[in-house]
């Protein structure tokens, strides 16, 4: 069983703080501020990335909402972009007390 390959996990960043030459796979939180044909566009108040989606992941998805995003981080010749392979709704997720939660966490 040591030949497995395992999955990396997807850590929790903000848009600014994704590195194309170090992060494989990210979690992003943020406002849906475009929905396209194949992707959508994230700003978390950090910057904006675009995410593009299987269709039937966006489907349901519209402009204006809060999500969470897993993906896989994809460079670009001049930044990066990522592949998404989970879109959670967080529209009834509080962020102020998302934030209180993650603080608490983070210093155990």
């Amino acid at each position: 069983m040591a030949d497995e390959q395992k999955t990396a996990p997807a850590r929790p960043k903000q848009v600014n703080e994704i590195n194309p030459k170090q992060d494989l796979k990210v979690r992003v939180t943020g406002t849906l501020v475009s929905v396209e044909n194949d992707s959508v566009s994230l700003d978390d108040s950090t910057g904006t990335v675009e995410i593009f989606l299987e269709d039937d992941m966006i489907d349901g998805l519209e402009e204006g909402q809060r999500v969470r995003v897993f993906g896989r981080v994809l460079p670009t010749p001049d930044s990066f972009e990522i592949q998404g392979e989970i879109v959670q709704d967080f529209s009834n997720v509080d962020p102020e007390l998302q934030s209180r939660v993650k603080k608490i966490v983070s210093t155990k």
